[in-house]
């Protein structure tokens, strides 16, 4: 499983929209259009940082490439 992460965008620290937690996992997620799946590109199609929500699950994307991530101390 991946490790825990904080989260902020500038100086806004990123807090879960369901339950307020604090703690992320990460994931790229690509961002499929059907236009590049039909050509069989879909491998060219924009990226997202996932942060999903180590406390209840949801899912936050995220295009912004300033997003900063730091390690939850164990």
């Amino acid at each position: 499983m991946a490790k825990p992460v904080n989260a902020a965008i500038g100086e806004t620290w990123i807090c879960c929209l369901i339950c307020q937690s604090e703690q992320f996992r990460v994931r790229e997620v690509k961002l499929n259009s059907f236009g590049l799946e039909f050509l069989k590109m879909a491998w060219a199609d924009e990226s997202a940082t996932g942060l999903i929500c180590s406390q209840c699950g949801y899912v936050h994307l995220f295009v912004n490439r300033k997003i900063q991530l730091y390690r939850v101390k164990t």
